[in-house]
């Protein structure tokens, strides 16, 4: 119902997708605020909102994912951080200037045991 709204998407390199984590969709995971970072007790205690946890009082999640191609209904993209199956909300393009480039910070743990590319 929705190919329509594809038309051009195919022109961008990157599109940001908003996805909804549905594993993690009860009351009880709702309610979880504080958790250590990648599930990795090492990392220090920290806010939902200050990291990405998947379990939060909203469960609406976002990568940034190299868009492969368009074609009709489906969107092929690359690196998108959720399960098969997961319910996706929205395409965006990815425009670079939206993004930071200057005065970018980080705390350690999220620095550390990175995968390269």
């Amino acid at each position: 119902e929705y190919v329509d709204g594809l038309l051009g998407l195919d022109g961008w390199s990157h599109v940001n997708v908003l996805y909804w984590f549905d594993r993690h969709d009860t009351p009880q995971q709702r309610r979880i605020l504080r958790v250590h970072p990648r599930g990795n007790a090492k990392n220090p205690l920290t806010g939902v909102f200050a990291c990405r946890a998947p379990v939060r009082p909203n469960l609406i999640a976002l990568s940034v994912c190299k868009l492969l191609s368009v074609e009709g209904a489906f969107v092929s993209v690359e690196g998108l951080d959720a399960f098969d199956g997961t319910p996706v909300l929205d395409l965006k393009p990815f425009i670079p200037p939206d993004a930071p480039t200057q005065g970018l910070r980080v705390p350690a743990w999220a620095r550390e045991g990175r995968p390269t590319d």
